[in-house]
């Protein structure tokens, strides 16, 4: 009797879905656990804004070249393999990391971390897509992206409250163990994979195919939207524990780490999206998802704690509605190796990540909150009008072509 995929009737699939929505949970809480301690990272190093960003940066710049090779890998090898590597190796920096006092030492454990973060999002995926049933694909899919978002909130909240209550070691320790038991649990529930087909491919196909959407200028401009995005949404929350810190707010890292509840808006976020899409159209939610989020990020510059609190949470919705519309859109647009298209976007997402984390420490340094948040509150407005304008470039060029 031939075996046929899992739907949402069969146990398997429960245990598929619980198993990967926990192994992301703690991979998103472990990526994005440094950025509510950056100031303690000062204050600990004895080192700069801009150098302690690194923290964050550096993890992306790994986790960017795991995507791709791990992608591969795991093309060839395996899923299940990739996804418990992935724990293991993410977990051991966590108990290194207290016990260094070199910067350099501490910010290249973060590196080789966020490589190995890559191994859960580079065959999570693709897993999925083998052994769930298509019809019941979309659910388990939808809960393993809500719980990056819910894991990236209550990492943060959760290292930010314990730093400020005992200190950034024991948050790391307390991150280590709680990592251990999600290994566990993953490794007696995870089913071996059972529709996996290793790629027949060589590998310089295989970037022939990843590097084809590269030459696709519509592509292109997507892309480029994922990095802008993500740039704006990371610089907020990377610099925002620096601006609560100081007057007239004088928070906590406690108080502070409570902002990130914010977040919450993101597991509601990209469902709410795909709905609203299905209604008016995904260009149309798309765009105001970009508009809601740089009114969101705008409205920080309030002196009021309270409108800066709404404004984030504004934020969150405009951002993940529409970055959930534009990672939609890759795989609408592309017309082929979707999969490679999908894997360049999250490229370029990462890319944001880092860009927001490091490289907007010049603009902070010299023109503070209220030029940042000008700066990043501005740029996905004029980057979409600029994509507006090269895609009707783009049109008329294609209409000459075929006349």
């Amino acid at each position: 009797m031939q075996e046929r995929a899992y739907s949402m009737k069969d146990f398997y699939f429960w245990k598929i879905t619980l198993s990967l929505a926990l192994a992301s949970f703690f991979i998103f809480a472990s990526m994005y656990a440094v950025q509510p301690l950056l100031p303690v990272f000062v204050t600990a190093f004895d080192i700069g804004v801009s150098a302690s960003s690194l923290t964050l940066s550096m993890t992306i710049v790994g986790l960017i070249i795991g995507l791709v090779i791990l992608g591969f890998l795991s093309d060839r090898i395996g899923r299940t393999i990739f996804i418990k590597l992935s724990l293991i190796v993410s977990i051991l920096p966590f108990f290194f990391m207290p016990l260094t006092d070199s910067f350099f030492i501490f910010v290249m454990l973060r590196f080789i971390q966020g490589f190995a973060l890559a191994g859960l999002p580079a065959a999570a995926l693709a897993y999925l897509s083998e052994e769930i049933d298509r019809r019941s694909a979309g659910v388990a899919t939808a809960l393993y992206i809500s719980s990056n978002a819910l894991g990236g909130m209550v990492g943060r909240v959760a290292t930010g409250y314990v730093a400020d209550t005992f200190s950034w070691e024991i948050a790391f320790i307390g991150l280590a163990v709680f990592g251990m038991l999600i290994l566990m649990l993953v490794h007696f529930m995870l089913p071996s994979s059972r529709f996996f087909q290793s790629s027949s491919l060589s590998f310089r196909k295989d970037l022939e195919g990843f590097l084809f959407h590269l030459k696709d200028p519509s592509l292109l401009l997507v892309f480029g939207l994922g990095i802008i995005l993500q740039l704006s949404f990371t610089g907020v929350w990377t610099f925002l524990p620096f601006y609560m810190q100081g007057e007239p707010f004088s928070l906590s890292l406690q108080a502070i780490s409570y902002l990130f509840f914010a977040y919450g808006l993101g597991v509601i976020g990209s469902p709410f999206a795909g709905w609203l899409a299905g209604i008016f159209g995904l260009k149309k939610v798309r765009i105001s998802g970009i508009t809601v989020l740089s009114i969101g990020i705008a409205m920080t510059l309030s002196a009021s704690l309270f409108w800066i609190i709404v404004g984030l949470c504004v934020t969150c919705l405009g951002f993940f509605t529409a970055h959930s519309l534009t990672a939609t859109a890759v795989s609408e647009q592309a017309t082929h190796h979707k999969g490679s298209a999908s894997s360049l976007y999250l490229v370029s997402y990462y890319i944001g990540v880092s860009l927001g984390s490091s490289a907007l420490s010049p603009i902070w340094g010299n023109y503070g909150w209220q030029g940042l948040i000008l700066f990043i509150a501005v740029l996905p407005i004029f980057y979409l009008f600029v994509v507006q304008l090269l895609q009707r470039m783009i049109q008329k060029k294609s209409a000459r072509k075929g006349a």
